[in-house]
């Protein structure tokens, strides 16, 4: 996996992709859509075609997470598409409400091409884990899950971080099978 350097996108990228992130969310507040983006404005960094997770924390506590795996539109845009979704579209939560607009902290995470993982069985697996610098996905048939990196806050053990990604994904904690794919990614934080 080829390592990500936050040295790419400079404080201006970081500014302009989180209020380009608050911005779509308060357009969502008066219109019910995302904001349109015009991506010739921002830099070539933020032009890339790169996937993006946007998370978003109220007192925190999550408060919407949405993004995509997979890289397939440019960058900016992507950070303006999740940031309306994880405010009105994640399943978990209600529709974010103007009360509490104010009070939203937001991060985007960044990230690299997922790279697939070889390793004989779960033990292996675990041996290979990189706690704190990995974000992971498991597919098994219809069951996928992922846990971005910043997750190990919360799930700082290697085991306790698969079994829950597990979980996530529709399995047991204890399930393993020999067929599982893992693939891991890195993510750079905008905060």
């Amino acid at each position: 996996m080829v390592p990500m350097s936050s040295t790419d996108f400079s404080v201006q990228d970081k500014d302009h992709a989180l209020r380009t992130a608050r911005e779509s969310i308060q357009h969502g507040l008066t219109h019910g859509m995302a904001l349109s983006v015009d991506t010739t404005v921002f830099s070539d960094n933020l032009r890339q075609t790169l996937a993006c997770f946007v998370t978003l924390h109220k007192d925190n506590q999550l408060r919407g997470c949405i993004g995509s795996l997979k890289a397939h539109q440019p960058l900016i845009k992507d950070i303006a598409e999740h940031a309306f979704a994880a405010a009105f579209q994640d399943p978990r939560f209600p529709p974010l409400s103007q009360s509490e607009f104010d009070a939203l902290d937001i991060d985007i995470s960044v990230l690299s091409k997922p790279a697939p993982m070889t390793f004989t069985n779960e033990e292996d697996l675990l041996t290979q884990i990189q706690p704190f610098t990995d974000g992971l996905i498991l597919e098994h048939g219809y069951h996928r899950g992922t846990f971005l990196p910043s997750v190990w806050e919360q799930l700082p053990e290697k085991k306790a971080f698969l079994n829950q990604l597990k979980v996530k994904a529709g399995l047991s904690s204890d399930w393993w099978h020999d067929d599982v794919k893992i693939s891991r990614y890195e993510t750079i934080m905008f905060e």
